[in-house]
């Protein structure tokens, strides 16, 4: 059974389920924002009847912004972040977790993940704290919500702030609660792969409306809301969204639960086969996370079981299987960003990777799905797991044969 890599018949030759997801709801949503004839939020209002929508399902106040990295460089400057001050950051992370703290002037301060759920592990917060620590952003990774019992008091022990990334985890839901009933800042993202999406956008989730006017005025030029004599009171930056973008969303929120739903029923078929390939685990789950909305499903190789097997040649035989297939993120500490750092007394490379052992493995052996594989039938997900499987033995077979 080749390999379609190597010219052989793929496991799938039709695709998953679209994505971004969309119908005449969306259609019916741009119009009526053209319509309106005021195409910014000052002067329509599906941006704001957007915020009070996505501020009720996900308990809180929502501010709409550009993206979801504007939406952590905003929450950043809210907090008062200085040039110096230190925040903590999952090493496993997409990059703009520890991007925007850079950007504010601070240092991000890598900490290992959990092996299981790959969100950031509490356990590791102590080693890491210094008398500059600020703020730590647990990253809810794929849409599996970091421990927030143990982070938030490990933080109100120390006056430590949390500030959630929830950029994965749209809907997601912890022990009976919200990403908005923890009562920290928590950021979104819509960008096009996203859980839901304007093709890009962000949130910023504010625990009251004090906070909610003072984020307006910082994400439109230091204006408060309703000015008109050009009040700039903070020398910030515009990150305002459209009213096409605010439209659009409000559609890919009313499908939300319902996706959502079907994500974590497929889940279910789909990492339960992949358990039973030798040598793949899929990312796992702490039982008080109710909710997992799945923006990813990951997956890592055992490198005992697959000694020498290069996970990227894996994921280029997936792709060309016809399964959705990438490979994870690098730690944040591998990356040029980064390195920017240096000279300001971290750690180097060697250093970190020693003290991040999860998050090496996860950046040299997981791969992740889209979700939208986890929107199809569980026929889907068994194309899924066949191609896992195939991709593996082949490989297997042919470092035999070498």
């Amino acid at each position: 059974m080749a390999l379609a890599l190597d010219g052989g018949n793929p496991v799938r030759r039709h695709d998953f389920p679209a994505w971004p997801y969309h119908d005449d709801t969306e259609r019916a949503a741009l119009i009526r924002a053209v319509d309106q004839g005021q195409w910014w939020r000052v002067g329509g209002s599906e941006i704001t009847s957007f915020e009070a929508e996505f501020g009720e399902y996900h308990g809180g106040t929502t501010l709409a912004v550009t993206n979801g990295t504007h939406a952590l460089e905003l929450g950043l400057e809210l907090l008062g972040l200085k040039p110096g001050d230190e925040v903590i950051v999952p090493a496993f992370t997409f990059i703009s977790t520890s991007i925007a703290v850079q950007r504010a002037g601070g240092i991000p301060v890598p900490v290992d993940v959990d092996p299981v759920t790959y969100c950031l592990d509490p356990q590791a917060l102590e080693a890491v704290r210094t008398p500059r620590t600020r703020v730590v952003i647990p990253v809810h990774m794929a849409g599996h919500v970091a421990d927030m019992d143990a982070i938030g008091a490990w933080a109100a022990r120390h006056d430590v702030v949390v500030f959630q990334d929830a950029a994965h985890a749209h809907g997601a839901v912890w022990s009976g609660r919200r990403i908005g009933d923890f009562g920290t800042l928590a950021a979104f993202s819509f960008q096009n792969g996203k859980l839901m999406t304007a093709g890009e956008g962000g949130a910023l989730l504010l625990p009251s409306q004090e906070w909610f006017d003072e984020a307006f005025a910082r994400h439109s030029c230091g204006r408060p809301l309703g000015d008109t004599h050009y009040e700039h009171r903070t020398p910030s930056s515009n990150y305002r969204m459209t009213e096409f973008a605010g439209a659009v969303l409000r559609a890919q929120l009313g499908r939300l639960a319902e996706q959502n739903a079907r994500r974590e029923s497929r889940w279910k078929t789909l990492s339960a086969a992949l358990r039973e390939i030798p040598g793949v685990v899929p990312q796992g789950r702490d039982p008080r996370c109710d909710l997992n909305p799945h923006y990813m499903a990951m997956a890592a190789l055992d490198p005992a079981a697959h000694s020498g097997t290069d996970r990227d040649l894996v994921v280029r035989a997936l792709v060309a299987e016809g399964i959705p297939a990438f490979v994870n993120y690098p730690p944040v500490y591998r990356t040029q960003a980064h390195e920017a750092l240096r000279g300001n007394g971290l750690p180097d490379t060697a250093e970190l990777a020693e003290r991040n052992p999860v998050s090496e493995h996860l950046g040299a052996h997981g791969f992740w799905l889209h979700h939208r594989v986890l929107l199809g039938t569980d026929a889907d997900c068994a194309d899924v797991a066949e191609a896992v499987a195939k991709v593996l033995s082949e490989l297997a077979g042919k470092k035999r044969s070498a």
